[in-house]
């Protein structure tokens, strides 16, 4: 459905994942009129079935060294924390390069100082919107804890420690027993333990969603419902169906689709699909105070207010193949080998697709080829801890203010060449 071409929109925001929902609810609270497009506002989406954490703590790139000869024997375990469909390698392999790339040590260290400028600032950010929105009640700051099996991954994993905590990140160790203390419920085999003070979780991040939804409904949001083929920056955005939707600026928050929408104007970004994948145990029956990090086998256990989801894998598939629900099925697994009374009835598989740059950085700022054009997307896992602060970056742009956190590293131009 198309807008009358005399209700031109201040802004247009593609997308309504919670980046997107951010994004209208920050320049609505500032009088902005908006109008949302999106193929299904109720519909299930990446920003649904994530783990539910507010990672402050994450402000290192995936890609860390050593990475990809470890990422090289994970392929060989068809249900192991990464898959690769041989199908998507031409398309991707880019990406992968540019992913080899970012752990080498200088661009390491720039990338890490990046997120944490924003990290670092997130709640910030993100209290005054959970507080209009209604969703203080559903946010647990119990910290996470992250385990360890061996004390040759816990060494290994020192340096990466070391710069978290020059970065801001407040850690401190612990022992086999302060471990099984902190969490009775893990099985009885973890030797090490790092404490995340700052982390937090959300209790449904699907209801999180619903409430910025209605909150920006109810500040006076347009919603379109609709695909967006490609942005026209002097007018809107062109939709499937050959309609139009006229607005003065365009903010791009499709998430894992956006990589479409940029090239339209001339913008080249290096944009993956991270399939990630999850089962949510709504009759667990164990007792787990904080969502744990499993650092050896690259999965998280979250006690949300809905049931305990397991989640965690990467599978490279592009965003057309159907999901392999076999890796929920192998998550689970793993739940049950370290949480070992975990009831699985009514367990619930999902898959969603993180919008992931090879770099982990995200993109927001605006479009060097449409001045209109404003991006925010790329927030691979972390698109909930970083939503309100992505939001107040994009309302600071479109004030025509100094942003908060200089922009630069997240600008797409650094994909141009």
């Amino acid at each position: 459905m198309s807008q009358p071409r005399q209700e031109i929109a201040d802004v247009i925001v593609v997308g309504a994942g919670v980046v997107g929902l951010s994004c209208a609810w920050a320049l609505l609270c500032e009088g902005a009129s908006v109008t949302l497009i999106d193929r299904d506002f109720e519909g299930d989406r990446t920003s649904h079935g994530n783990a539910g954490g507010i990672a402050v703590s994450e402000n290192t790139p995936i890609a860390v060294h050593g990475m990809f000869t470890q990422a090289a024997k994970w392929l060989m375990d068809p249900l192991g924390p990464l898959a690769l469909d041989w199908k998507h390698v031409p398309s991707a392999l880019p990406w992968f390069m540019a992913f080899r790339r970012a752990a080498e040590p200088a661009r390491f260290d720039a990338i890490s100082r990046a997120l944490s400028r924003l990290n670092n600032r997130v709640y910030e950010d993100i209290l005054p919107m959970f507080d209009d929105i209604g969703a203080t009640a559903m946010l647990y700051r119990r910290g996470a804890l992250t385990v360890y099996e061996t004390d040759a991954a816990f060494a290994a994993d020192q340096p990466e420690w070391a710069l978290k905590r020059e970065l801001g990140v407040r850690w401190h160790t612990l022992n086999q027993d302060e471990v099984r203390a902190a969490e009775p419920s893990l099985a009885p085999v973890f030797r090490h333990g790092v404490f995340l003070d700052d982390w937090s979780h959300i209790g449904d991040p699907r209801r999180l969603v619903t409430l910025l939804r209605e909150r920006v409904m109810a500040l006076g949001a347009r919603f379109v419902t609709g695909v967006a083929r490609a942005l026209e920056p002097a007018d809107g955005v062109l939709l499937d169906d050959g309609s139009r939707v006229f607005g003065r600026r365009i903010v791009v928050a499709a998430g894992a689709w956006s990589a479409t929408l940029a090239k339209s104007v001339g913008d080249r970004v290096l944009l993956d699909s991270e399939r990630g994948y999850n089962a949510t145990l709504p009759r667990h029956g164990i007792a787990l105070s904080r969502e744990v990090i499993f650092a050896e086998r690259k999965f998280v256990a979250t006690p949300l207010d809905i049931g305990l989801r397991i989640g965690g894998a990467a599978e490279f598939a592009g965003l057309a193949a159907p999901p392999n629900y076999r890796r929920s099925e192998a998550l689970l697994a793993l739940g049950r080998r370290f949480l070992p009374d975990i009831d699985e009835t009514d367990a619930v598989n999902w898959m969603g697709h993180r919008p992931s740059t090879p770099d982990s950085l995200p993109v927001i700022g605006v479009s060097p080829r449409a001045p209109s054009v404003v991006y925010a997307f790329g927030h691979g896992h972390l698109g909930l801890t970083q939503s309100a602060t992505t939001a107040a970056l994009v309302a600071d742009v479109l004030g025509e203010r100094m942003p908060r956190v200089p922009l630069e590293p997240y600008s797409i131009a650094r994909f141009q060449h």
